[in-house]
Parts: C-alpha cells; sequence; structure tokens
C-alpha cells in the first residue's frame, strides 16, 4: 500500500499532467480579435525564465507580445516533492491604447491520456442539505460534463475541486479563482479532453490593466483513488494551508458568547465578553480562539447592516482593545468578523464613498475592489482596526450574490472585466494584511463554503465552512467526508440538533457526547455555555482531550472513509485516520439515530496483516489487542443508537 508520501512512480507521472516543455506547448488557449491562438507561438517572439524558488519548486515563465503590443505571460509552477504543477497566465496592456477583444481564455485546454477515465466531482456549498455531494461520472464516449458556479463565488452548486480516476492512475484538480470559474470535461480517443479558465470572458483590456486566469494546481498519481486522496490531503498540508508564525496550524478549540442581548454579537457588550472569556477559563476550560463575529459595529441589532467599519460607541466604550487584551493575557488568540464587499444602505461607507460601490437597486451595494483607490482604502482602514483591538484572527464573510452587480456595470466589450479586476484587489486586499501584521492569520467564509477555491484556501482556513446542519449529525458526516478528502483543516459545532425520536429541529439540546462525537474536525467550536451546569463541563472534561488527540492525527495521518455518507440517519458512520510514519491512528463509529442494525462489522484499512493494534478507548479506559489478519477479517461493533466511539491504536510490526 502506498505511503502518504510521494513515490518514484508518482513522480514520474509529471510528464501526463502539462509539465512545462516550451512556450508553444503550454495548455493555454485564446482568442484575440477572433483568432484562437494556443500557447505563446513562435512569432510572439516568446522568452523563457526558470527561476528556483527553493528546493521544492521551480517556476517556468513563458512570456510574449501580441502585434497589437498585448503582453502575455504564462507562468507553471513544478513541485519536486509532490507530482504536483500549477498553471496560471496573465494578459497584461501596458501600452497606452486598449486592447482588441480578448476571450475564451483557458489556461488549461489539452487532453490528458488514459484509459477508462471517471470525474469525480461535487456540487460545494449550495446552502442546502444537499451540498457536499460528491459523484461519479464516467466519460464515456459522447460525455461532456461542465462545472461552473454561477453566483460570483467559487463554490456555489459546483465545487472548485475534482478528480480524474483512470484505470491505473489519477489527477487531482483544484482551482485558484475567487469568482466564476468554469471546467468542462469531455471523453476523448486518447482520455480525457480537460479545459479551464474563466467562465465570463470577452473583454478589451485597457491600458495599465492585467487580467489573469483562473490558477489551476494537477496532482498526478499511481493506483487507486485512495492514494489519490491522500497524497492530496498531504500536498496540502505541505503547500497549501497557511502556517502560523512558519509552524503548521494545531488543532484550536474556540469559544464564544453570542445571542447575548440580540442576534449574533448585536447585544453583546466589553463587559460581557470579558467577563465570559473569564468565566470558560476560570472554570478549567480555556480556548485557543475566542471567537468574536457578526455585529460589533454600530448596527441597531441587524448585523447584515455592514459598511461602518469601527466598533459601536455604545456598547464598546473602550473599544475592543480591552478584549483583545484580556485575549492575550490569557494566551487567547481574538478573532474578529468582517464583510467588507457588502456596504448596506445608510452606512458610512455608502454616504461618504458612493464612487467605490456597485449599485443594483436594493438595500445592498457591492464594495468595487478593482478600483485601486478602493482597495488601498480598505487595507489601511482594516489594518489599523486590526492592530487597534489587537486581532489574531482576521474573519471575512460574504453573504450574496455579487455576479449580477458585475453584470449590470459592465459593457458588451468588457464581459468579465470588473469580476477579475475584483477577485485581483480581494486578493491583493488580503495578501496586504497578512504581510503588516505579524502571525496573523485568516478564516475565508462565504455564508458558510461559497468561496473556497485554492486561490482562497492559499491564504486562509476555512473555520465556517457551511451556514448549514451544524447540529444535524448525518449532514454533517457528508459535509466532513468532502472536506477531509480536499480540505483538510475545517472546524465543527459540537451541537445538537436531534430529539428522542430521531428528527432534527434547530432547538437542539444540551451538548452531550454524541455531539463532541459527531464534531471530531480538526478545529472544534464548544457549544458549551459559560454559565451552564457543571454536567457540561464535566462531559468536556471527558471529551476534549479525546477531540485533542484524534485532530492531532487528523492533521498529519492518511484519511480513509469507511462507510458511504448519504446523510441518512439510519446509517452507521465509520471513518479510519492511519499514520504510516509512526504507526498510530483512531477509527470512529458512530450509530445514527435510526440506524437499526445494533452491531457494525468493522473492516479497517491494514498495512500489514502480521502486525499486532493496540486499542485504547478514552472515553471508557477499555483495551484491546488485535492481528491486522483479524482486523481484516472485520470485528463486530456494537453501539446504542445516538452512540459513538473512538478508538486509538499503535501498530507493532512483529
Amino acid at each position: 500500500m502506498p505511503s502518504k508520501h510521494a513515490s518514484p512512480a508518482d513522480m514520474n507521472l509529471l510528464s501526463r499532467i502539462f509539465r512545462p516543455t516550451s512556450p508553444q506547448e503550454c495548455p493555454l488557449s485564446y482568442k484575440i480579435d477572433g483568432v484562437e491562438y494556443r500557447g505563446i507561438p513562435m512569432f510572439f517572439r516568446p522568452t523563457v525564465k526558470r527561476r528556483t524558488i527553493d528546493c521544492n519548486i521551480t517556476s517556468y515563465t513563458y512570456e510574449g507580445r501580441h502585434m497589437t503590443g498585448l503582453k502575455i505571460t504564462a507562468e507553471a509552477l513544478v513541485y519536486r516533492d509532490y507530482p504536483v504543477v500549477d498553471w496560471i497566465a496573465y494578459f497584461e496592456n501596458d501600452t497606452d491604447t486598449p486592447s482588441p477583444i480578448v476571450s475564451d481564455i483557458r489556461i488549461i485546454n489539452g487532453i490528458i491520456e488514459g484509459a477508462s477515465p471517471i470525474l469525480i466531482h461535487n456540487n460545494g456549498d449550495n446552502l442546502l442539505d444537499t451540498g457536499y455531494t460528491i459523484t461519479r461520472t464516467p466519460l464515456t464516449e459522447g460525455t461532456t460534463v461542465t462545472k461552473a458556479p454561477l453566483d460570483g463565488t467559487s463554490c456555489r452548486d459546483n465545487g472548485p475541486f475534482m478528480r480524474l480516476q483512470f484505470d491505473t492512475f489519477g489527477v487531482n484538480i483544484g482551482i485558484g479563482f475567487t469568482a466564476g470559474w468554469c471546467a468542462e470535461f469531455t471523453a476523448a480517443t486518447e482520455g480525457a479532453s480537460v479545459s479551464i479558465g474563466q467562465r465570463r470572458c470577452h473583454m478589451k483590456i485597457l491600458p495599465g490593466e492585467t487580467m489573469r486566469t483562473p490558477r489551476v494546481t494537477l496532482e498526478a498519481y499511481t493506483g487507486d483513488e485512495a492514494h489519490g486522496r491522500n497524497l492530496w490531503r498531504h500536498f496540502y498540508f505541505a503547500h497549501i494551508l497557511p502556517r502560523e508564525n512558519g509552524a503548521p496550524i494545531p488543532p484550536k478549540l474556540c469559544m464564544h458568547v453570542f445571542n447575548d442581548g440580540g442576534p449574533e454579537f448585536t447585544g453583546t457588550t466589553e463587559a460581557r465578553q470579558c467577563q465570559g472569556l473569564a468565566r470558560y477559563i476560570e472554570r478549567g476550560m480555556k480556548p485557543d480562539i475566542w471567537w468574536f463575529d457578526a455585529g460589533w459595529y454600530p448596527c441597531n441589532l441587524n448585523w447584515p447592516q455592514t459598511g461602518t467599519w469601527r466598533h459601536d460607541p455604545e456598547r464598546f466604550p473602550n473599544g475592543l482593545y480591552p478584549l483583545g487584551r484580556a485575549c492575550e493575557d490569557n494566551g487567547v488568540q481574538l478573532l474578529l468578523w468582517f464583510e467588507p464587499e457588502r456596504v448596506h444602505s445608510g452606512t458610512e461607507l455608502w454616504e461618504e464613498h458612493p464612487e467605490w460601490l456597485l449599485f443594483n437597486n436594493t438595500e445592498n451595494a457591492l464594495l468595487n475592489l478593482g478600483d485601486p483607490a478602493c482597495c488601498d482604502w480598505l487595507i489601511s482602514h482594516v489594518c489599523k482596526l486590526l492592530k487597534e483591538y489587537n486581532v489574531h484572527l482576521y474573519r471575512q464573510d460574504f453573504n450574496f450574490a455579487a455576479a449580477p452587480y458585475w453584470e449590470l456595470h459592465e459593457k458588451e466589450d468588457r464581459i468579465g472585466a470588473l469580476e477579475n479586476l475584483h477577485v485581483q484587489g480581494y486578493l491583493r486586499y488580503w495578501d496586504a494584511i497578512i504581510d503588516a501584521i505579524p502571525g496573523l492569520w485568516i478564516d475565508s467564509c462565504a455564508s458558510g463554503g461559497r468561496r473556497n477555491d485554492l486561490d482562497t484556501l492559499r491564504r486562509a482556513v476555512p473555520l465556517h465552512y457551511t451556514d448549514i446542519g451544524y447540529g444535524n449529525h448525518p449532514i454533517k458526516q457528508k459535509q466532513h467526508r468532502l472536506m477531509f478528502e480536499w480540505i483538510p483543516y475545517f472546524r465543527a459545532h459540537n451541537m445538537s440538533w436531534d430529539n428522542d425520536e430521531g428528527f432534527y429541529e434547530n432547538g437542539g439540546k444540551p451538548v452531550d457526547r454524541f455531539a463532541f462525537h459527531c464534531a471530531l474536525a480538526p478545529a472544534l467550536t464548544n457549544m458549551t455555555t459559560f454559565d451552564g451546569p457543571e454536567e457540561e463541563y464535566e462531559t468536556a472534561s471527558v471529551m476534549l482531550p479525546i477531540w485533542r488527540r484524534a485532530a492531532e492525527l487528523e492533521l498529519r495521518a492518511d484519511y480513509y472513509p469507511l462507510t458511504d455518507c448519504n446523510a441518512d440517519p439510519s446509517d452507521w458512520y465509520a471513518m479510519q485516520f492511519d499514520d504510516p510514519d509512526t504507526g498510530d491512528g483512531f477509527v470512529q463509529l458512530i450509530r445514527n439515530t435510526r440506524a437499526e442494525d445494533d452491531t457494525f462489522h468493522l473492516c479497517m484499512v491494514v498495512r500489514d496483516p502480521d502486525a499486532l493494534y493496540f486499542f485504547e478507548n478514552m472515553e471508557t479506559g477499555d483495551v484491546m489487542q488485535l492481528t491486522g489478519e483479524q482486523l481484516l477479517a472485520g470485528i463486530p461493533i456494537s453501539l446504542s443508537k445516538r452512540e459513538g466511539v473512538v478508538w486509538f491504536y499503535h501498530t507493532v510490526t512483529l
């Protein structure tokens, strides 16, 4: 069984995924003034630059000029520790006249050769219970699959992560473009034809402007889907997931006091926030992150009234610094929520800077981050607040569709231009605040997980990956199934919305052990209330060490889903994490509220049938010893309805 590291056979597959060879052969395609081009032709007088970024990454840059003076640059990053290639291209007008129409830009347009291709894709976060659904589509003759989010976010109804599985190898594909990308997969005689670019693209490029394509990351792997899944996870940990002061982000326990005098944080005060933090710590439950979400600004108990970015002076007469200082003094990181791109009528930005806004005859306008002056102001203003308030984690939300605003304000010869410039401004803003504040990291949110493309995730962690099903355990199981595979650092709530009959209700019940079992993610928001009964704290004292030990394994081990995840309370749920480097791991089983079978036949992934597996149940203190051969044959595990179990194990090779 392949380990979590790339093998020589994996690395030898680089040539299958558009490895850079020459300007003419790069997988870029586009039209200029209606004429189609592929790569950078010889008559564009291309240049080639090779640059070593570090011992693991080499950059290849191909640059040429169209006869009109338009500069075209394609860059590939080739990784040496994983079989990965990144591609991105730029179209820059550094002349003093507008370019001809540039259209149909595809950063990837070519064929991946291989037999029996199957496209494994998903529908992203659609703000419904049906989101995070994985689909398998064989690319047989005549089959075409088109993927494209349509509302201006990058994950609505179509997730930007997909996999092509061939008979003896596969290719993982991640798309980085925080707006409307498109991808098309078509059966081809030699394998699968792949085309990826910006969905709406038919524009003149004005003097001084640069337009960019999505960044596409391709990773090849040998063998089956399980190896592809884990090779992607470990590439993600090595090269995508942001770091905290240079170190990998460890598991994080998040806590808060919310719905305190108003929805979200609209009624809370300095005293209540500091009191809640102090009370948790006094009771032996110190968080890693203190979560301060929407409503800290003037908004009259209406948190979507965004656009005045300063603290509410009535509730926070001393600003947010006292809370930030209290967090700092106790070794806790303060997280603070913003939604800068949505500007509500009547707020300061609406009244003072209408020139920066795109209106759409509604009470909300879109802050135009493609305007350099607007972006510069936002960088300066937010950096000042973050420093003043002593914020460690910047949380950005985005709760409405941007596409109608861009489309309303564009001309026929500028289709896609506002959108492209906005994406560039959004990333420039994030890069600037990260650079300005040492140690700062970002939580990405867009009504949950509608913006978790790879460009965003190279800069942020999706602590809040969905707005759906926090306490609906089968729905969370399906969501976690996809997250562990593609975006393996995320957060869960330990809420329970189920009643004794197994139905789900938003009212919920107090945090119990089952809620902890169903929230086994790398980061956790513990919903134990700061003034709750002692029984809740006793439950947390048992379950939090189990969560943290499991979360540490989730951030370094291979992931194996052991059951399907159908969001069905009649199902059992099982997963395994196994670290081949240390021999450690754990397996978790959950019997959902309506699962009729009393016993589950557990068949684990086993690396060595002759090895001994020493198991420990931290919750009960039980231990057991089994051989790899016994585990391959399967063992019966019995649980009551609405019960979970985690068995940690260590492997000893005989």
